[in-house]
Parts: C-alpha cells; sequence; structure tokens
C-alpha cells in the first residue's frame, strides 16, 4: 500500500490539489500496478516565508525582493 507525501506552497485550490491527488494515484497505478484504492496521497502545505532557494525564500523571490537582507 504506497502512501505518499507532497509538499507544496500553500493557496492552491481544492480544484488543482484533486488533479494534483489523481495524477500521482494515476503514476503509481501505472508504474506500481497496484489498486488505485490501496494508494494514499498527503498534501503538506508550507508558508512560502518558510521555503528557500540559492539562499533567498520563496517569498520574496514573488514579491519582487531578491536577496534583500531585511535591514
Amino acid at each position: 500500500m504506497p502512501f505518499v507525501t507532497v509538499q507544496i506552497g500553500k493557496g492552491h485550490s481544492i480544484e488543482k490539489k484533486r488533479k494534483l491527488v489523481k495524477a500521482v494515484t494515476d503514476a503509481l497505478v501505472t508504474a506500481l500496478g497496484t489498486k488505485p484504492e490501496w494508494i494514499t496521497v498527503h498534501i503538506d502545505e508550507f508558508e512560502r516565508e518558510d521555503w528557500a532557494v540559492g539562499g533567498i525564500l520563496h517569498y520574496d523571490k514573488h514579491n519582487g525582493r531578491h536577496g534583500e537582507t531585511g535591514k
């Protein structure tokens, strides 16, 4: 029984989440040959201020604050 956790930033609509869990489930059915009802998908959402790439918070990248230190 596969159990998958998908981590995404907060703010996605319920419709996008439905599409996400369907796509993940379909991929596992295809790859593993398992039944959809045996697959659990957990969505773990986090704030964009709690995620950084290349030393820059994701929040800052999308709010025009590239590399600012907050001083």
